[in-house]
Parts: C-alpha cells; sequence; structure tokens
C-alpha cells in the first residue's frame, strides 16, 4: 500500500524534499512545492502565483522525497526470470555464461516475449522510464528478439523506452565471414545500437577495428560489455579507448563493467582512466551483478566488492551511470528492475555517500546523456512522471526498500501492483 493517495489532475505537492541539482540549483537536499498542470511540473518553488494558488489542490507532502522517474541503462530483458529452469549451479561467471548458452533453446519468439514484458512491468511500477537492454545475438537469436523488441517498443510507448543493443562476443567479430554483418544489418534496420563483450584474445584490435567498420558504416552508437573479471591482465577498456582515439569515432561508446581495473596496480589504472576520458567513453557500472559474481571462490570469502573505480573515473570527468544488469538469471539470481534498489545498493558498495559529487544523477541525467533519452529533471516544464518516497533524507530512503513509493506518470498516480511470478511458471518451468 502507498504511503500517501494522491488525486489525479493538477495539485501542488507542498513541502517535498529534492535534490537541489534537479531543479538546478547548488547544494544537496532542498525543501520545496512542486505544481503540477496538464501533466507537467509548471512550478517548482514555494510561493505559487495566487491563480496558481486557488485552482490547483494543495497537499502537504510533509518533506517526502521526489526524484524524476528513472533511467535504466544496462539490463537484460531477454535473459531475465529463466532462473526457475536455468539456476547458475555454482554462482561462478563461467557457470552463468554456460548455463544460459544452454537456454538458448527455449528461446522463442513467445519464450522471451513473455518473460520481457514481465520484467518491463516490474520496472513500471517501480518509476523507471526509460531502458536499454542488451539482447543476445548468437545461435540465431538476433532476428527473433530484435523483433520482439520492436513489439515491445510498441506495446510500451508512452510508458517505457526501450532501446536495444545486440551482445556478441568480440572473437565472432569479422568482417567479412561469420554471423556479425547479419546482425549489424538487423541493429542497423532497427535503429538500435551495436554490442560486443570485450576480454583478452590475440586479434582483440583486428576484432575491433572490424567492429567499428560496422559501427560506422551504419552509424551507430556502440555498447560494451568489458573486462568483467577480477584478472589484473584483462585491460581490453585500454584497447578501446586507443581504438576510439586512432579512429576518430565520434558516435557515443559506453563500456560496462570494466571491473579488472580495480585490481590493477595503480598507475596502471590511472593510465587507462586517462585514455577513457580522453576517448569520451561512458562507463556504466553494475554493482549488484558485480558483487553476485566477481572474486566467487568455493569456499573462499570474496576480498573485494567486483566494481569498477567509479570515484575515479567521475574525478577524471567520465560519465559515470549505474544500472540493474540481470535480473533472476544465472548471472544473477535476484533483482527486480527497481532502480531506487540499484541506487541504494550503489551507494553502500561503492561508497557514493560522505561526497560533494551529485551521484544521483548516476541514475537520471548521466544514463539519459549516455544513450540520448531526455534528461529526467523537475525543473519548470518537465514531464510530471515521478517517483515520490516516504523519506525525508538520505538516511531514511535507503534505510527501507521504500515499497511504499507512489509513481506519477503525467502527473497521476499508477497502479504500482506487481506481476506475479506465478504468471511465468509454464514458462519458466520447461526443460530444453
Amino acid at each position: 500500500m502507498s504511503f500517501c493517495v494522491l488525486p489525479s489532475g493538477a495539485k501542488t505537492l507542498q513541502n517535498v524534499t529534492v535534490p537541489a541539482c534537479l531543479i538546478g540549483q547548488p547544494g544537496d537536499l532542498i525543501t520545496t512545492d512542486l505544481t503540477i498542470k496538464n501533466g507537467t511540473i509548471v512550478q517548482t518553488d514555494a510561493g505559487a502565483s495566487a491563480e496558481t494558488a486557488i485552482s490547483t489542490p494543495k497537499i502537504d507532502m510533509k518533506g517526502a522525497m521526489v526524484f524524476p522517474a528513472f533511467v535504466d541503462m544496462h539490463t537484460h530483458l531477454d535473459k531475465g526470470h529463466i532462473w526457475p529452469r536455468a539456476a547458475n549451479p555454482d554462482g561462478s561467471f563461467m557457470g552463468a555464461l554456460e548455463t544460459v548458452r544452454a537456454d538458448h533453446a527455449n528461446w522463442s519468439a513467445e519464450d522471451v516475449k513473455a518473460r520481457m514484458d514481465f520484467a518491463l512491468r516490474c520496472a513500471y511500477a517501480h518509476g523507471t522510464k526509460a531502458i536499454r537492454t542488451h539482447i543476445d545475438s548468437l545461435d540465431d537469436l538476433a532476428g527473433s528478439s530484435f523483433g520482439v523488441i520492436k513489439e515491445m517498443q510498441e506495446k510500451w510507448a508512452g510508458k517505457i523506452e526501450i532501446q536495444a543493443s545486440c551482445l556478441v562476443a568480440i572473437d565472432r567479430i569479422f568482417r567479412e565471414e561469420g554471423d556479425f554483418a547479419a546482425i549489424a544489418k538487423i541493429v542497423a534496420e532497427a535503429g538500435q545500437v551495436l554490442g560486443a563483450v570485450t576480454y583478452p584474445v590475440p586479434d582483440l584490435k583486428e576484432r575491433l577495428l572490424d567492429f567499428f567498420h560496422f559501427a560506422m558504416t551504419y552509424d551507430l552508437d556502440v555498447d560494451f560489455h568489458v573486462d568483467e573479471t577480477d584478472d589484473p591482465t584483462s585491460d581490453t577498456l585500454r584497447t578501446i579507448a586507443e581504438t576510439v582515439l586512432e579512429l576518430g569515432f565520434k558516435n557515443t561508446v559506453t563500456v560496462g563493467h570494466c571491473c579488472s581495473i580495480s585490481v590493477m596496480p595503480e598507475e596502471t589504472a590511472d593510465e587507462i582512466i586517462t585514455l577513457v576520458a580522453k576517448a569520451g567513453l561512458n562507463v556504466v557500472s553494475l554493482p549488484m551483478c558485480n558483487m553476485y559474481l566477481q572474486d566467487r571462490y568455493k569456499g573462499r570469502t570474496p576480498r573485494w566488492r567486483g566494481v569498477t573505480m567509479a570515484h575515479e573515473l567521475q574525478a577524471a570527468g567520465v560519465n559515470v551511470s549505474f544500472a540493474s544488469d540481470n535480473a533472476r538469471d544465472p548471472f544473477y539470481a535476484y533483482g527486480d528492475l527497481d532502480m531506487i534498489e540499484v541506487m541504494r545498493e550503489a551507494t553502500r558498495i561503492c561508497h557514493l555517500d560522505h561526497t560533494d559529487v551529485p551521484w544521483v544523477q548516476a541514475f537520471l541525467a548521466n544514463p539519459a546523456r549516455a544513450c540520448g533519452f531526455d534528461t529526467p529533471t523537475l525543473t519548470d516544464g518537465a514531464p510530471a512522471d515521478l517517483v515520490i518516497c516516504n523519506a525525508r533524507g538520505w538516511s531514511e530512503l535507503f534505510a527501507r526498500p521504500q515499497s511504499d513509493r507512489v509513481v506519477l506518470r503525467d502527473g497521476d498516480p499508477i497502479d504500482r501492483t506487481l506481476p506475479s511470478y506465478s504468471e511465468l511458471d509454464e514458462i519458466v518451468s520447461m526443460k530444453s
């Protein structure tokens, strides 16, 4: 049950707490009023005009925190919720990789569609407005799954903006042979994002040059999974940045995970961070999934948190974001595409507190900029797509999961009832 009941239509939310950066002001948290008319924020101060004050109901929110709807820029909607039929046998990265690959046999269009729609319903109920998903594209999956993406874009238009990036192992990418040329064409025709996962291979530079050949041919943005390992010799992030600079590639480049940099010698990490900043790469960290997978060895307590060097990258001028990643699949057994959970856990795992950096933007404006989505804000004229929490400050916000939050879309409260897992029983109980 929501902590408060709000009417539809015009209203003034008095005495709300908002991050100052979201209304273009300096500082941390401030108290203000938000006036909503015709689905839009028309005022963000405590001094409403006489006309506005008379014409809109005034509701004392008692300091409740308000955020614009979130951007989740790195997910795997095609994998989501297969755990009941495809559990990771040991929680390891290789266990996840092998289990998902075996489950590909079950990924018909209808199977992917049902699980993807379930995941989007969860994200919408939690307060997400824009999402990018990676799509496993080998094993003849690209055509079918990108077809499902088109259907989901049409079905969810006006609720969640959806982007998709293909996901192909870097050693399977060749300019003149193999499946990648056909995959790149599917991505281009769908107007989506070209993606790959990189790890050390002897011919990495050649494979990246072939990858960027297709990106430049079709004028596509790109999104990589990078160095998702605790091996300090895995430095494909360096090669990506160098290749972007050498080619003068101008489209947006996003790199996700970037785990190994955190276990490299400090001077090596500093060199790579400098290159990343110079190349203008966008970095997205996936703290929940990486803490689950990284440094996992049977019978041994993990020694590190699995995440990238978010603070150092941000200090170097890199656009840093955080996102959900996987949900109830072999790469992460948990998760619900809830960006408040991501923000809560990222704050704890990556120590985003006790700093002057407005890290709230790493869940809002930063991912929007990386993906080209509209920037979430609480300024005048912004859509009244809001997430309202029963908390009056950061400690209260992160102390509880905010299960009673209120979500407004176009200024009106939505039904936040989450779908029951039982809806998927018939699908995820199937065996390949």
